[in-house]
């Protein structure tokens, strides 16, 4: 997909669901060094106890994402597997975990508290892990000569994580992910890489199976933390407050349907540099206001008479042959595929 979903119009109902709470959990898939430098970086919980005991047992896993459209803040995969025998049980009946669009972000956070605390039943059974792909990265690779899609983006994060758990030695047997374009497209690859388990991936997997359901949520709290995380250098811009008092998340949900967001873009812009890493650039939204159809501000760069008088600010992102080099990747940083390190 050559383009992401920037487009895409989103119910007010629905963007208040992806709005982050004020009080979000900040998991251990929080790291605010690595947020705040724009880095992608993967977390991996520890083996749980139940699993742990007896390595031979079948595993059953699941792998969702949070954050595909917005224009500000990272994109996360994450999976949660835990034995085949209480899949549905733990999960669905005792507590009851659906797609996170439609639980409640207190509900939300409740569920991820419980993974993260020892002693819950949920972390005695269930293992997690989550690839955070920042918007410096995800803009950079996309906006670079030889463009590495989201797609392609999503689908090597979806491997990463997966492999993180077999390396640890965890018998998986079964694995359901939500889908990335054609179902049937996405299994077939993951098919050839493991032949030997049994993969579904399917339409609105997060409502069909509990153990997507769980990753869903695991991606989408470590999203919310992660976009409060992103707006703490923003924190002095605001209205001041009582000292101590949390500070109101100005941009609302990221998404560039939210008129929060967009009004903030348009606010906070710097005339030259345009935001920080909090902001994907190839993003049809960032795009425009950087290239001044949108925006107040129009910035004329000067160029060589046979390089044309047609260049647009995004221009200076993309090399224009290949001695240029991945300039924007260099400016950004590592690739997202270049040495995919386990946390």
């Amino acid at each position: 997909m050559a383009e992401p979903q920037e487009d895409v119009q989103m119910e007010t109902q629905d963007i208040e669901q992806e709005t982050p709470p004020s009080d979000v959990f900040m998991a251990p898939s929080i790291s605010k060094l690595d947020i705040l430098m724009g880095k992608s970086y993967s977390h991996f919980s520890p083996i749980p106890k139940q699993i742990a005991q007896d390595m031979s047992g079948e595993v059953v896993l699941g792998v969702d994402e949070a954050g595909r459209g917005p224009v500000l803040g990272p994109m996360v995969y994450a999976l949660f597997y835990l034995p085949i025998e209480i899949h549905h049980s733990l999960l669905a009946e005792t507590h009851h975990f659906d797609d996170s669009k439609v639980l409640k972000p207190e509900v939300r956070s409740d569920l991820m508290r419980k993974l993260c605390t020892q002693g819950s039943d949920l972390y005695e059974a269930g293992g997690w892990a989550t690839r955070l792909l920042s918007a410096q990265d995800i803009a950079a690779h996309m906006l670079s000569p030889s463009v590495y899609n989201l797609n392609a983006q999503a689908m090597d994060a979806t491997i990463e994580l997966i492999k993180g758990v077999l390396a640890q030695g965890v018998n998986v047997k079964e694995i359901y992910i939500d889908t990335i374009g054609k179902p049937e497209i996405y299994q077939r690859k993951l098919e050839r890489i493991w032949p030997t388990i049994r993969i579904t991936v399917a339409k609105k997997a997060d409502s069909l199976y509990p153990v997507v359901s769980a990753a869903s949520v695991c991606a989408k709290v470590t999203r919310d933390a992660a976009l409060d995380v992103c707006y703490e250098p923003y924190h002095d811009r605001n209205p001041e407050s009582e000292e101590g008092a949390k500070v109101e998340v100005v941009w609302g949900s990221g998404y560039p349907s939210d008129a929060r967001t967009t009004i903030w873009l348009k606010q906070n812009m710097d005339p030259l540099f345009g935001w920080g890493s909090e902001t994907r650039f190839s993003w049809g939204t960032a795009k425009e206001l950087l290239e001044g159809k949108k925006g107040p501000v129009i910035i004329d760069w000067p160029v060589d008479d046979d390089d044309g008088n047609d260049m647009r600010m995004t221009d200076f992102f993309i090399g224009k042959n290949e001695s240029a080099g991945d300039e924007l990747v260099d400016w950004f940083g590592k690739r997202v595929t270049v040495e995919m390190e386990v946390f």
